[in-house]
């Protein structure tokens, strides 16, 4: 799952509206369930995300009931085979690369010679022998 401007900007967005009550997020039962978007799609909304009522339940559905849940579906598949002695690892490295992402919104564009990579003299040594 990866994550768009697009879809970072949408969420900013869409949080203000489900706290100020404008929208919610209803789950509907069936085999299998999925999220919906309830709430008057008027103007404010539009206002809002800058696009029609259809794209923003597009959107919503694509990020919360495919990259959402399917994130989730495969931490249950791996940890139906090794258990979840991985998972601390696995959400430090995921809280270190959401800072990466961050800080690199923040600084902008940079030429490549300036960025240092501490993996790229790992480069073809896939196994970390430590």
């Amino acid at each position: 799952m990866t994550l768009t401007q697009k879809d970072q900007e949408f969420l900013e967005k869409l949080k203000q509206l489900l706290e100020s009550r404008d929208l919610s997020v209803e789950l509907k039962p069936g085999r299998p369930s999925y999220m919906v978007l309830r709430g008057t799609y008027g103007d404010k909304v539009h206002q809002t995300f800058r696009m029609s009522r259809q794209g923003v339940r597009w959107r919503f559905w694509h990020i919360f009931n495919q990259d959402y849940v399917q994130a989730f579906t495969t931490i249950l598949a791996i940890e139906s085979i090794f258990g979840s002695q991985l998972r601390e690892h696995a959400i430090r490295i995921s809280r270190e690369r959401y800072k990466l992402y961050q800080s690199s919104l923040q600084a902008g564009f940079q030429d490549a010679s300036e960025l240092s990579c501490p993996s790229a003299s790992k480069a073809g040594n896939e196994a970390d022998p430590k």
